[in-house]
């Protein structure tokens, strides 16, 4: 007969023991999550041979080792505009080591004005993010242009939101539009020439030919006997179509180069234009100009009577307006020129066939105009009807402020390259 032994009962551990287990098993379980969620880049761990750190290359160290190797600077800095990280391009764009970078304030980078700029597109920025175009102040004194992309990451320590920015240079980018905005001048410059030599040759030419013929024809009516009808009446209708053609090349002439803007001024050239716009269409045109200081530089009085004329054009070809008001008045050193119409509106002109609509062409060309003579150009749809279009264009200083002015603005000498005071 076997005897057996029962099992003898299992020694309870002790309650301090149980939670030293529990806080190890709780300790471990979060390592585990931490490093599947990629919130740590290196493990430490301790065994028989001492103290080992092992880095933890996963998607995250992919996406860090991408973002070191772009050629844009990137950042991610907090609502307070504390920069937590850049990449070495950053450091490169600004002249300073990392060192100096991470850890110190995004704003000592950036003039007053564009912090402002700055601090109030990233309050209207939400998760999709956006684009604002900065100068970066550089460790050699010359300001970088810069476009930022803005986009709210993530909750960074202490319940502090944080932004991921892309910071891209953009100096080739602007010596490129100088250079366009140069040529384009160029060309606008060659073409005025043109024009105003096709003018002359039309006035001084085709026109006094036309107005010969005009009073040949005359003449031949004249002494047509009055028993021959048919001949009488061929010589009349060739002097009307000769008067209407001398008319009409005499427009051409007027549209091409206003001899009234070289002798006269804007305002003559103005309302003679006015006047020759409402008595071919039918559509009133009231001018108002206020006070100005005399003459006007010939750039800026060419550059104001070419907007005057194109927005008359797009009024004829697509406003159907009743009427049209044009204000021409100096205000704070610049001349400003408002010209509105009660017609469709510029939405609902836009709305027109892409073939057949108000020419985009005229606006880019408006547009331009005002930006060669350093002005500022806006259109806008009114509420009640119609379209207003807004110029305003600098008035030169004299020559005692231009040169306060220059001596204000003129850059000191780059001091040793130390990081600027941060504010």
């Amino acid at each position: 007969m076997k005897t057996i032994q029962a099992p003898r009962p299992a020694r309870r551990a002790p309650p301090r023991e149980l939670g030293a287990l529990r806080a190890r098993l709780a300790e471990a379980e979060e390592a585990l999550r931490v490093i599947r969620t990629g919130e740590v880049d290196t493990l430490l761990v301790t065994g028989k041979l001492g103290s080992r750190v092992f880095t933890l290359a996963g998607a995250e160290h992919a996406y860090r080792l991408l973002i070191e190797s772009m050629n844009e600077g990137a950042l991610t800095v907090t609502s307070d505009k504390i920069i937590l990280y850049a990449n070495q391009c950053f450091s490169k764009m600004v002249g300073f080591p990392l060192s100096q970078v991470i850890g110190g304030s995004l704003r000592r980078f950036l003039s007053v004005r564009d912090r402002a700029a700055l601090r109030a597109m990233i309050k209207r920025s939400g998760r999709s993010g956006a684009k604002i175009q900065l100068r970066l102040l550089t460790a050699g004194g010359i300001p970088m242009p810069v476009q930022v992309s803005v986009r709210r990451t993530a909750k960074a320590g202490l319940g502090r939101a944080s932004f991921g920015m892309v910071v891209t240079d953009q100096t080739e980018v602007r010596r490129t539009e100088d250079l366009l905005r140069a040529l384009t001048h160029r060309v606008v410059q060659v073409q005025e020439d043109e024009r105003r030599r096709v003018a002359l040759e039309l006035h001084d030419g085709v026109t006094q030919m036309l107005c010969a013929m005009l009073f040949r024809s005359q003449m031949l009516m004249a002494s047509l006997a009055a028993h021959d009808g048919p001949a009488k009446r061929e010589a009349r209708k060739l002097r009307d179509i000769a008067g209407q053609t001398a008319t009409e090349a005499e427009r051409v002439s007027r549209d091409l180069r206003s001899s009234l803007l070289d002798q006269l001024g804007l305002v003559a050239a103005l309302r003679d234009a006015s006047k020759l716009f409402s008595g071919r269409t039918g559509v009133p045109v009231a001018v108002t100009c206020g006070h100005l200081n005399g003459r006007l530089p010939a750039d800026r009085e060419l550059a104001l009577y070419r907007i005057f004329q194109e927005a008359l054009r797009n009024v004829e070809k697509h406003a159907r307006a009743r009427g049209v008001t044009v204000d021409l008045a100096q205000v704070d050193h610049c001349v400003q020129m408002v010209i509105a119409d009660d017609g469709v509106g510029f939405k609902a002109a836009r709305a027109a066939p892409r073939g057949k609509g108000p020419g985009g062409v005229g606006l880019f060309l408006m547009r331009e105009r005002a930006s060669f003579a350093d002005g500022e150009f806006a259109v806008k749809a009114l509420r009640a009807g119609g379209t207003e279009i807004t110029v305003r264009i600098p008035l030169p200083l004299p020559p005692a402020q231009a040169g306060a002015k220059g001596r204000r603005i003129r850059p000191r000498p780059a001091g040793p390259a130390a990081p600027p005071a941060a504010h």
